[in-house]
Formats: C-alpha cells, sequence, structure tokens
C-alpha cells in the first residue's frame, strides 16, 4: 500500500516541470537562499506529487502514465496522501514566504483537481483541458514561482519583462502538451476522455506540436535578444537543438508506423527537453544573476 502510494506521487515527475521554476528564478532579482530553498521544496516536493496522486487516484489508469510504466493499483490512502502534501504546502507556503504564494499554491491545486475529478474532469475536453492545462503548468507557475523567489506582491508581476516569459512558458506547453498524451489514447477512450491529442489524431499531433514548439521558440529568440543579448537568444537554440533532432528522429519513425507513439518514446522527448531547459536556465541564472561571474 505504501510502496503504491510512493509511486502514484511520482517525485522524479517533478524534474520534468523543473523547467519552468529555473525560467522564473533565470528572471528573478530579489530574492534570498531561504525563499528559494522553500519555494522549490514546496512546489516539487509538495505541491506537484500531491497532484500527481490525486489524479492518478481518479483517474485509476491501468496502462503508463507520465513517469510510471507499470501502475500499481490505487487505494484510498493515496487520495489521503495527496490531500496531506496539497495543506502542508499551502500551510509552509503562508508560513515561510507569503499569504500570496500560499493562494497561488491553492489555485493551482483547484485547478489541478478540476482536470481529473468526475464532477469537472476537465480531461474529457479536448480544448478545455489543454486551455486550462497549459494555462496553470505555464503562465501560472511562472508567476507562482517568481512570487515564492522573490520579494513581490502582485502588483509588481504587472510588468513585461514577467509577463512576457510567462506567456512564452504557456506557449511552449500549450506545445508540449498533447505529446504527454499522444500514446495514452486507449487509455483516455476507456474513461470516456477525449484528450487534445485524441483530436487531433496521432500524426496530428506531432504536426501540432512542431508549429506551436517553433512558434513558442521565436517567441523565446525575440524575448533573450530584445531584454537581453543575442548571445543568450543563440545559446537557447543551441540547447533546444537535442530536443528538434530527438522529435524528427521520432516523428519520422511514428509518421512509418504509429505504434512507434508509445511511452518510452514520449518519456525519452520529455526527459531531453527537460534536461537541455534545465540546463539552460542554470546557465543564464549563473550568466546574469547577483552571483554572477561565474560564467
Amino acid at each position: 500500500m505504501l510502496r503504491s502510494t510512493l509511486l502514484h506521487l511520482r517525485f522524479p515527475f517533478s524534474y520534468f516541470l523543473l523547467p519552468v521554476y529555473l525560467f522564473a528564478l533565470s528572471q528573478s532579482p530579489d530574492f534570498t537562499a531561504d525563499r528559494l530553498l522553500w519555494s522549490f521544496l514546496l512546489i516539487h516536493l509538495f505541491l506537484y506529487p500531491a497532484s500527481n496522486g490525486y489524479n492518478s487516484y481518479f483517474d485509476k489508469d491501468e496502462q503508463s502514465i507520465g513517469g510510471l510504466k507499470n501502475p500499481p493499483p490505487v487505494n484510498k490512502t493515496l487520495y489521503y496522501a495527496a490531500m496531506l502534501l496539497d495543506v502542508v504546502a499551502i500551510v509552509f507556503a503562508i508560513l515561510k514566504i507569503s499569504l500570496l504564494f500560499g493562494v497561488m499554491l491553492f489555485m493551482y491545486g483547484l485547478a489541478s483537481k478540476a482536470y481529473s475529478h468526475p464532477a469537472i474532469r476537465l480531461k474529457k475536453y479536448p480544448f478545455g483541458g489543454w486551455l486550462v492545462t497549459g494555462f496553470f503548468q505555464g503562465l501560472f507557475t511562472f508567476l507562482m514561482s517568481y512570487v515564492g523567489i522573490n520579494h513581490v506582491d502582485i502588483a509588481n508581476l504587472a510588468q513585461a519583462k514577467i509577463l512576457i516569459p510567462a506567456v512564452l512558458t504557456s506557449i511552449m506547453l500549450w506545445g508540449n502538451y498533447p505529446m504527454t498524451q499522444v500514446y495514452q489514447h486507449e487509455e483516455d477512450a476507456k474513461h470516456g476522455d477525449r484528450t487534445m491529442s485524441m483530436w487531433l489524431g496521432i500524426r496530428g499531433t506531432f504536426i501540432f506540436v512542431q508549429a506551436v514548439f517553433g512558434l513558442a521558440a521565436g517567441g523565446f529568440v525575440w524575448f533573450f535578444v530584445h531584454f537581453y543579448t543575442l548571445d543568450l537568444a543563440i545559446a537557447f537554440l543551441i540547447a533546444l537543438a537535442p530536443v528538434v533532432l530527438y522529435f524528427m528522429y521520432w516523428f519520422l519513425q511514428v509518421w512509418k508506423n504509429e505504434r512507434k507513439a508509445d511511452y518510452g518514446h514520449t518519456m525519452w522527448l520529455n526527459f531531453i527537453s527537460a534536461t537541455c531547459l534545465n540546463v539552460y536556465f542554470m546557465y543564464f541564472f549563473l550568466k546574469n544573476s547577483h552571483y554572477g561571474g561565474i560564467l
């Protein structure tokens, strides 16, 4: 029972979501070691696993899910563990950082629950689920991370240098998210869900992701050139090169045989993408922060 619960909380999966936090960190001018530590822990070791566990409990998937190839049966312990992690995250966010940060964690948790809870289940609506997920995992999480890292209030967020990268993060997520669903069509159909990837079809998912990813990459390049330097924009494109190469290699395989749109290839794409972005944003942070001079 305990092993099943720990597996479904999927703590390692937070690595795939880390780029949003590191992007927010790379844009952060006013932080302390305490805020970095608490915001990182509360988001990645409490909030995200709580969301994973809650969704797993209501989805009750029998086939592969993100970060878990062979999910064991779920039980009520998972539900209680997810709710406990949520509460701990919110309480400590308020106590250690700010009320605003705690409220934002609470709002993220509500959106996550709406995705899978049978009373709402956004997952069964291709456009609604796609829009809400991309918004909350992208723009909202960027701002939430920024608030957790920096000494700011909500009025300070209305700046182009904060809102533009937040929007770009959502565009990237809207491009990437259907790819995370491409191997789950059979399982989702069994639950009566109709995801964005199902609506697009397997080949259509790859074409859609390629187009939106290209749009997002162009937006990021413009942002880095406009607010920083051409060198940082070029470094961003170099960092993305392994992602693009693997994606095109996989796309060619899927075009010949749609069965290649499977769990293994999806997780490899997620890992390569997360690793490349994590490395780039850490490089950006070390190069431009007041810890600077390191690079």
